[in-house]
């Protein structure tokens, strides 16, 4: 089968290394990748801050380009929910019939990466190793807004090498919360510093999670505090292999 990839504007910017890995772990698979060039961003910034009109061009954008896609995977939560959230929402306010049919046709063939690889793929096993101890944080949106449940558990179980490390409060907030965390800056380091307690608990050599959101806000607070511990997508973790190891950013 083919995938498009919806690499996300926060991954595209920041951690190119994660999309990377997600075409080298779907062409292991046997997956072939379609790449648009033109995609940007899924609007989520723009819809949470007040920006409508902003918003409604971003969704629009991502159903044309995206209208006649086989599946599209996407390496982060919050955009997958933003879009099973809010899109509905956004396009029935634009009062566009054909493109709210569209959307509903196109919408069941949308998945974050461990979705697709367990619903869609039927893998957990995919052939990755890496030999380290990890911690898996799981953010709000694949928590409670995509219900990600125990797939990340499981494919990370299927792991060669790796020794998972339990996190205590696996539920709580890492604080960051896209704007949140600037509009409220000392509510987020608040929670930021309760999670990192968990975190640091578990004597893990990396934390892994879904979203780099979450990742590059633990990470910074890691980075302040001068900890041994990093931080890594969960897609480079799954790509790594005994010839082609990952290491995650330093």
């Amino acid at each position: 089968m083919r995938a498009s990839l919806f690499i996300t504007c926060y991954n595209d910017t920041l951690f190119p290394e994660t999309g990377r890995a997600v075409v080298t772990l779907l062409e292991r698979l046997g997956v072939g990748i379609d790449f648009e060039p033109r995609q940007t961003c899924c609007g989520q910034m723009h819809a949470n801050t007040g920006f409508r009109a902003e918003a409604f061009s971003l969704a629009k954008r991502f159903v044309r380009l995206y209208q006649d896609a086989e599946a599209v995977v996407i390496p982060s939560s919050s955009c997958v929910a933003m879009m099973r959230e809010q899109y509905a929402g956004l396009l029935e306010e634009l009062g566009n019939e054909g493109l709210r049919g569209q959307f509903r046709a196109l919408l069941p063939r949308v998945y974050e990466l461990s979705e697709f690889l367990i619903d869609r793929l039927g893998v957990e096993d995919v052939g990755a190793y890496f030999p380290h101890r990890v911690t898996y944080h799981a953010s709000c949106h694949g928590l409670r807004s995509l219900h990600l449940g125990d797939r990340p558990a499981r494919l990370l179980a299927k792991v060669r090498g790796l020794d998972p490390a339990p996190l205590e409060n696996l539920d709580r907030c890492c604080g960051f919360g896209g704007t949140f965390s600037v509009k409220n800056g000392e509510v987020s380091s608040a929670m930021l510093a309760a999670k990192l307690q968990d975190v640091l608990a578990t004597r893990a050599e990396f934390c892994t999670a879904l979203d780099n959101s979450c990742l590059m806000h633990l990470g910074g607070a890691l980075h302040r505090q001068y900890a041994g511990m990093r931080t890594i997508h969960m897609a480079e973790i799954l790509a790594s292999t005994e010839a082609t190891p990952a290491e995650g950013p330093a």
